[in-house]
């Protein structure tokens, strides 16, 4: 129960970040539409986030978790604060140099990243690699602050960590708002909003860490056993915890090669995709790696596979309804919190075509977001960079034969390919966790899927229906006002939250289901 509870609490504090990140991009939307210059921030934004996700919240906080609760489990308070001092010292001079590393080759990685728009001259390259130059130390910001929220996480102090992801979006919206009519380039206050909120971020995890009295005091400890055991753990997290966010980027690659605007239509419908894996995905998985690493230490290989039989339940539960949800609602979603000003009609269009791809891959997304944690916390590493890399490959050439097929028809949306790639890629990736948990005997499922797996079913198939007779053309939804929208948005949601709950009451499916090795 105390699982299920620590996830409600992280999942509530992560949907007020969500909302707020669903404000910041209507801000962002009604300001700046989807234009060329918006393609370069994204870009200029998704570079120090792909960094961040791959080593604050990627492989670093992996490798950190599990090996400060193994020191935490032994009772030595003094080895703890040591462990502490030294990673954030470590951590830090890494950080800072390839910091200063992206700032100056600014255009070199934009290079990178878009190709397409070196190649071609366009003016999206070279307002993007400025751009960069703001953005690229948020990475330095943010993974000091992972490692404040992972010290925090390990001993159950979630909400902190969970609430952090607010002052980003808190940070946007007012750049847009105060700064963008004030700069030449109105985008450009988006950039100075990153950095800006990078530096509250880390501010906010001060108080927190000072009353656990694990306020680090940086030392450079490359020679520590406990860095030295990280930095060994992290070479392979670094590789499975990058493949999701290469694959993001090998998209946004590719999507500077297609028409303009492709980088902002696949950047609207991924962040709506990010909601329920940020609001479930992401709190189920911080949550139960400390758990699992702590199962994993006092030798519980029972309740270790009871955890994980509880998370996949909860997981499938809650993920099928949100992914048909996403597809059947795609265009007045986007209708309701996009379209208005510079965000057109035809933006609508094409940013459903990539997000109702992306939410046939939720809940194998979100599975991943599961099994990884049961390699990670018995400090297995290879296991999943291994199935990690046969996924990305998968991605990248399912990456080009979806694109060329929907080029070779002569249609539009071929950005919708990238997002389909990503879907099956994360299908694989999940499937072969889930092979390999099984055949390593650390998980066996429990009594009850056969109940779980129909009541599902059934709720989805009446969730679907019902919304699918409900919901307008999104021509007639673009007519509306912004209140009307809201309203009637809202209602289709809880109508389908209500259609998909009775439905499974109606299957014979119970709380107490969920309850079952949570504790």
């Amino acid at each position: 129960m105390q699982l299920l509870k620590s996830t409600a609490k992280v999942g509530a504090a992560t949907i007020t970040s969500r909302v707020l990140g669903f404000i910041r991009d209507m801000v962002t939307a009604r300001y700046f539409g989807a234009s060329g210059e918006t393609d370069a921030f994204f870009l200029a934004f998704k570079i120090p986030n792909f960094m961040r996700r791959l080593f604050a919240e990627g492989s670093f906080s992996l490798a950190f978790v599990p090996v400060l609760s193994e020191v935490r489990a032994t009772g030595d308070a003094r080895a703890l604060k040591d462990l502490v001092d030294h990673v954030a010292g470590t951590l830090a001079a890494i950080l800072l140099t390839l910091t200063a590393v992206g700032v100056l080759a600014a255009p070199f990685v934009v290079a990178i990243f878009a190709p397409g728009w070196l190649i071609e001259g366009r003016a999206e390259f070279g307002l993007s690699a400025e751009m960069l130059r703001i953005t690229f130390p948020y990475i330095f910001l943010i993974s000091l602050t992972a490692l404040a929220g992972g010290i925090l996480n390990t001993f159950d102090r979630f909400l902190v960590p969970a609430l952090t992801p607010v002052l980003l979006n808190l940070s946007m919206i007012a750049a847009a708002v105060l700064l963008s009519a004030r700069m030449e380039i109105p985008v450009m206050s988006l950039a100075w909003g990153v950095l800006i909120a990078g530096i509250l971020q880390l501010l906010v995890q001060v108080p927190a860490l000072l009353k656990l009295g694990l306020m680090p005091r940086p030392r450079w400890g490359w020679r520590h056993s406990g860095v030295r055991k990280i930095l060994k753990l992290m070479i392979p997290t670094l590789i499975g915890s990058s493949v999701a966010q290469i694959n993001l980027l090998l998209d946004t690659v590719i999507a500077t090669f297609l028409i303009s605007g492709s980088v902002s239509w696949l950047y609207y419908s991924d962040r709506l995709l990010e909601f329920p894996l940020g609001v479930f995905g992401v709190a189920l998985s911080t949550v139960i790696l400390p758990n699992l690493s702590r199962k994993f230490a006092l030798q519980n290989p029972q309740e270790f596979s009871a955890t994980i039989d509880w998370a996949l339940r909860l997981a499938l539960i809650i993920t099928l309804p949100a992914a048909l949800g996403l597809a059947v609602l795609a265009s007045p979603i986007l209708v309701t919190l996009f379209q208005y000003e510079a965000f057109e009609m035809s933006d609508v269009n094409m940013s459903a075509l990539s997000l109702s791809a992306y939410a046939a891959g939720l809940p194998a997304f979100i599975a991943v977001k599961v099994l990884a944690p049961g390699f990670y916390a018995r400090q297995d590493t290879r296991t999943p960079v291994k199935i990690a890399i046969t996924a990305m490959v998968s991605n990248m050439l399912l990456n080009l034969v979806f694109v060329a097929a929907l080029l070779g028809i002569g249609f539009n949306g071929a950005h919708m390919g990238l997002a389909l790639a990503s879907s099956a890629a994360a299908y694989i990736n999940a499937g072969l966790l889930y092979r390999m948990l099984r055949r390593q005997g650390a998980y066996q499922p429990e009594q009850g899927w056969g109940r779980v797996l129909l009541a599902v079913a059934v709720g989805g198939a009446a969730m679907v229906a019902v919304l699918a007779w409900q919901a307008a053309d999104p021509q007639q939804w673009a007519a509306w006002g912004a209140s009307s929208r809201g309203m009637r948005l809202a209602y289709l949601i809880v109508l389908g939250a209500v259609v998909y709950s009775a439905a499974m009451l109606a299957g014979g499916l119970r709380i107490a289901h969920l309850e079952k090795g949570s504790s």
